[in-house]
């Protein structure tokens, strides 16, 4: 059976999902929606010609598709969502699922309603290399810490587009969705608390925004995370990218692919998962005092690129649609990673601690 699909958004992620559309058999793209016709018209010719939208509701209502793909900007989501369930459609949508936690609740019961598939863009999920990082970071004990970040060095016109996005959320909201999932996945317990801090490093952002932040994390099991995150062309890239996880058993950590090294910048879209070594510390000592075992290095550089993991998660799609997977636990906890970033900016502007 083939899924017709409307592509709404053909920037970065959108570009990346039609891509994956275009080369899965079970898909058919049958439009591509922008607001601007540069970036519908370039993706539509490098695919060989699909239809071409600038609004989304004349596109579904032309285009008639069995599945809608939304990578807009995310104060868009919570409308575009429920108008492709409304034309019922299942739907594919770019984190985070909405702006609210309660539109996010409202979402979730239209689509049990509607008996259509929802899937989020927690692309982590479907990276190789994270889910091995997950499945270590669980056999080292309890508690664990947690120490992630995603700092990027923007310039040019994806500083632009971290403009755009701060109109609504800022990055440890926007970004930290996909950390804090991380985190929940590891520890397998409840988180109770979060406090954060920011800053508003440029004027270029509206006055209650903030282009850095860094929140914290508490769970019931005793663990802790921080996530920090920084957008803007003063950020430094000494630091950019640390992801590590530390238990009573040892340490593993994700090593990164120098961005210097092969001239890519961290705000280049595959610097945001791209790794290269995964490190694995057993902490067990000798009488001697010495290390039981040796550091065990992991070979990661044979990982998809981005678009190759977009393809994973359009697969993974597809398989939602054609199996009717119960997706009531991937909505949950997209709910639930929201709840904590929102939580955190709602403790950076009143500089309290927020219980959950």
């Amino acid at each position: 059976m083939i899924t017709k699909v409307l592509v709404v958004g053909c920037g970065n992620m959108g570009r990346s999902h039609a891509r994956a559309y275009h080369q899965l058999d079970g898909f058919e793209i049958v439009g591509l929606v922008s607001r601007g016709p540069e970036s519908r018209n370039a993706l539509s010719e490098e695919l060989g010609g699909y239809p071409t939208f600038d609004n989304y509701a004349t596109a579904l209502e032309e285009s008639k598709p069995d599945a809608v793909s939304i990578n807009t900007y995310p104060d868009t989501h919570f409308e575009y969502v429920k108008m492709a369930l409304a034309a019922g459609c299942h739907v594919f949508v770019e984190k985070p699922l909405a702006n609210t936690v309660e539109e996010c609740v409202e979402i979730k019961r239209l689509a049990e309603a509607a008996h259509k598939k929802i899937v989020i863009g927690y692309i982590l999920r479907v990276h190789p290399t994270w889910t091995k990082f997950i499945d270590l970071a669980k056999g080292l004990g309890k508690p664990l810490v947690m120490r992630m970040n995603l700092n990027q060095q923007s310039h040019g016109e994806t500083w632009g587009v971290h403009k755009n996005l701060m109109n609504s959320m800022s990055p440890i909201v926007d970004c930290g969705v996909h950390y804090v999932d991380v985190m929940s996945l590891m520890t397998e317990a409840k988180p109770i608390s979060v406090s954060a801090i920011g800053a508003r490093l440029t004027d270029e952002v509206a006055d209650t925004m903030y282009n850095y932040g860094q929140l914290q994390v508490r769970f019931d099991d005793g663990s802790v995370g921080w996530y920090e995150a920084g957008w803007g062309p003063m950020m430094s890239e000494t630091a950019y990218f640390v992801k590590d996880v530390i238990g009573p058993k040892g340490s593993v950590s994700i090593v990164d692919k120098n961005p210097h090294a092969d001239g890519v910048s961290t705000d280049n879209v595959d610097s945001h998962t791209g790794t290269n070594t995964l490190v694995l510390h057993h902490s067990e000592m000798a009488a001697d005092g010495s290390f039981v075992k040796k550091d065990d290095f992991i070979d990661t550089t044979d990982e998809p690129d981005h678009d190759g993991l977009c393809f994973l998660e359009q697969e993974y799609f597809l398989k939602a649609i054609q199996e009717d997977l119960d997706l009531t636990d991937h909505l949950t906890d997209a709910i639930n990673s929201l709840r904590i970033v929102l939580a955190a900016d709602e403790s950076f502007k009143t500089g309290k601690t927020v219980d959950l």
